[in-house]
């Protein structure tokens, strides 16, 4: 997403604005001020270090427990609070996206004449995530002395499932967006990391929710996984998801904050 948040500050009488003065990128927002190879190594970094979370939180829950609901309020647990940290530090380097599905959702805004990122950038963004998602799998399978790669064999290619990760990818979109247009960014490190941890429960795929993510557990035969066969088909409805949200972004939040039609909110295209 895309949106600055002024501090209502007065700048110096040189007019040259002190940093406390300049108005603060909200957390979940894409700059414009971050050189793009910094915003692309932030997404780099941010995506690895969520898939290592959730790869290796996974291995250290089967190691711990052979109790499946534990196993998964740990993985659950420990990818709420590393999302939470990643989007709070990432956030005003690059919007912490850390997701395809949401940098295509917001280039689709900026398309359509709303804030997001450009074309360059989003050809940035994609492989920098999909990488950064193999590297963390890879990462977490290192750190617990497993294969490096070895293709997951978890096959995740029920229908429920699919439409698990629609509904899963439609509210994280809803959510973000829905932040956005009501100028509430700055919860994005709580609210997105909250949603993620309620939708590892409330929805049967667990809320991959993320192409990048997907692609790395495909790399880890472990907890995580998921049968690189299966990866097609959630990645679809993931980018279907997407569209869902965004339509309901646009039915529920037809005005911003207070009523006022986005334009009227200080947003910075990046």
């Amino acid at each position: 997403m895309t949106a600055t948040e002024p501090t209502g500050a007065t700048p110096p009488a040189t007019g040259e604005p002190i940093a406390a003065d300049r108005p603060q990128p909200a957390p979940g927002a894409t700059p414009p001020r971050a050189p793009l190879v910094s915003r692309a190594a932030a997404e780099f970094i941010g995506t690895a270090a969520l898939v290592a979370v959730v790869v290796g939180s996974g291995i250290q829950a089967t190691e711990l427990t052979d109790d499946v609901a534990l196993q998964l309020l740990a993985n659950s647990t420990a990818t709420v609070f590393g999302l939470g940290v990643l989007i709070a530090l990432l956030g005003p380097v690059s919007g912490a996206h850390f997701n395809p599905a949401v940098t295509v959702a917001e280039w689709w805004t900026a398309r359509r004449g709303g804030p997001g990122v450009t074309v360059r950038e989003l050809a940035v963004y994609l492989p920098s995530q999909v990488l950064g998602g193999i590297a963390g799998a890879i990462l977490a399978d290192a750190m617990f002395g497993e294969p490096l790669v070895k293709w997951s064999t978890h096959d995740r290619s029920a229908g429920q499932l699919l439409l698990a990760e629609v509904v899963a990818t439609a509210g994280l979109i809803m959510l973000i967006f829905g932040l956005a247009r009501t100028d509430r960014l700055r919860f994005a490190p709580v609210a997105v990391a909250s949603y993620i941890g309620a939708a590892y429960w409330f929805t049967s795929s667990t809320s991959f929710a993320n192409p990048a993510v997907t692609v790395g557990r495909a790399f880890t035969d472990t907890f995580a996984g998921i049968a690189p066969g299966s990866v097609p088909a959630f990645i679809g409805m993931q980018f279907v998801g997407a569209a869902v949200g965004l339509a309901l972004v646009a039915v529920v939040f037809r005005h911003g904050a207070h009523g006022r039609p986005p334009a009227a909110r200080p947003d910075a295209a990046s």
